[in-house]
């Protein structure tokens, strides 16, 4: 059994007169793609705030690599390698390619200083943030900023990379190359965590998966067990595949 990076217990979320997360538990194990799965306002996107402390937890426990991170602030939870793209990617449109990778390269003042054996293995990975690089990032196309948005996450190398919806409007030839890409980085030994409404995204992709339902997880398993069994995809998520 693969030891979990991240558990959450029992972790409930208010946003001010709103309890929108209702005793979430939740395990994400080291080295595996997990899938978190739901209909829209289930309290996907607020349990990824949740763990990067962007909302604060009122009640439970968040645990990363065997200790305690409930009561951690963002930048904290950030400095222990966890890389979080939120749906609205967060680029700065204003910024080239360039500035927005050399943002989020904590280490490095000017290009020379990155590592440029990590920015030719993720040029590998999105062939547009090289073709692009001196481009201003709010010119490229809905495809090309997802890209930009993930290729920014891991500019540093991470131990967990959450990625909310990070198949949403894209075309289908991105969608592979966004699969593609997530499947080399968890084969580097980077845990993930995906929010994800594409199911066939999510299959392609996902080791284990958790549904959830009214602000719960509903559900929990393996990816392989969900997809070969339609009866429960159509009670969990309304499908019928």
């Amino acid at each position: 059994m693969t030891q979990p990076l991240l558990t959450l217990a029992g972790v409930h979320t208010h946003i001010g007169a709103y309890h929108i997360l209702h005793g979430v538990d939740l395990v994400v194990p080291r080295g595996q793609v997990t899938l978190l799965l739901g209909r829209n306002g289930a309290g996907k996107t607020t349990t990824l705030r949740t763990i990067m402390g962007l909302w604060r937890a009122s009640q439970g426990t968040l645990t990363f690599a065997g200790q305690d991170i409930t009561a951690l602030s963002t930048p904290e939870i950030a400095e222990r390698n966890i890389a979080y793209v939120p749906e609205n990617m967060g680029i700065f449109s204003d910024l080239t390619v360039r500035e927005n990778m050399l943002l989020a390269a904590r280490n490095a003042a000017t290009e020379k200083q990155m590592d440029a054996k990590r920015l030719e293995w993720i040029f590998g990975l999105f062939p547009a943030v090289r073709k692009f690089w001196n481009h201003p990032a709010g010119k490229l196309s809905g495809g090309q900023k997802q890209m930009l948005a993930v290729a920014r996450s891991i500019v540093e190398p991470r131990e967990l990379l959450i990625v909310d919806e990070p198949s949403k409007g894209l075309a289908p030839s991105i969608v592979n190359n966004m699969i593609a890409a997530f499947a080399e980085l968890k084969a580097t030994g980077v845990t993930i965590l995906l929010v994800e409404q594409n199911f066939n995204f999510a299959q392609k992709l996902g080791d284990t998966v958790a549904v959830m339902d009214n602000g719960a997880v509903v559900h929990a398993g393996s990816m392989q067990a969900l997809s070969a069994d339609a009866e429960l995809q159509k009670d969990l998520l309304g499908l019928s595949l």
